[in-house]
């Protein structure tokens, strides 16, 4: 395995006014880049990689990032959030309840297409 954890931040941008809200704008580039720092100074960048995502369907929860393989969800993440995260979590093995999210909370049942009208062909 090249990296023994993962970190996802989302830097996914919406306009300002989007009701779910963007990463973007919830500072996700800014701590996508102190991240990335952190774990240099830690001198963890060859075991652990912070890595920008698109969207995380999390956006509700800005900034958000996803840790793997833990599966640990964070949300509302701010600059200050980043060293609690890596002393507390991927050094030391325990999550940051405080800022934990549910895991993705897609459904198949309620992401179902609503029942198509009928298109009967009447010609």
């Amino acid at each position: 395995m090249r990296y023994s954890k993962h970190i996802f931040i989302c830097t996914n941008e919406r306009p300002p006014d989007h009701p779910r809200g963007s990463c973007k704008n919830c500072g996700g580039e800014e701590i996508r880049t102190q991240f990335k720092q952190a774990l240099k100074e830690r001198r963890l960048h060859g075991t652990m990689r912070a890595n920008s995502a698109s969207c995380l369907d999390a956006c509700e929860y800005g900034a958000a990032i996803v840790v793997y393989p833990d599966n640990v969800w964070y949300g509302g993440v701010t600059l200050g959030d980043i060293d609690e995260i890596i002393e507390s979590h991927l050094i030391g093995g325990q999550p940051v309840q405080r800022l934990r999210i549910p895991n993705k909370r897609y459904t198949p049942e309620t992401e179902l297409p609503l029942e198509a009208e009928d298109v009967t062909n009447t010609d």
